[in-house]
C-alpha cells in the first residue's frame, strides 16, 4: 500500500489532521483527525513509500512499548479507516 498523493498531514489548532491539497482532492473536502499516535503513523507510512501491516507494525513496536499483538490490531484498525476514506492505495 501507499499513501495517495494530495494527502498531507497538518498541525491545526493543536490536532493532527489529514488534508487533500491538489486538484486530485477536490472532491474529497474533509478533515481526518488523528491522534499522536496515528498521526506517528501516517508520517512512517510516508517514509517507507510502499507499507504494509507488519511493516507499519513492526515500526510502531520499535518506537513504543507495546506487545506485537496490540499494535497489530491498532495498525490493522487505522488502515482499514484510510482505506475506507480513499486515502491509501
Amino acid at each position: 500500500m501507499k499513501q495517495k498523493e494530495g494527502f498531507v498531514l497538518r498541525t491545526v489548532c493543536g490536532e493532527h489532521v489529514i488534508v487533500g491539497e491538489g486538484l486530485g482532492t477536490i472532491d474529497f473536502g474533509k478533515l481526518i483527525s488523528l491522534n499522536e499516535t496515528a498521526a506517528w503513523l501516517w508520517e512512517k507510512a510516508g517514509e517507507m513509500g510502499d507499507f504494509n501491516i507488519d511493516s507499519l507494525t513492526k515500526a510502531l513496536c520499535d518506537e513504543y512499548e507495546v506487545s506485537t499483538e496490540d499494535a497489530q490490531q491498532d495498525v490493522e484498525k487505522m488502515v482499514t479507516q484510510w482505506q475506507e476514506l480513499g486515502i491509501v492505495e
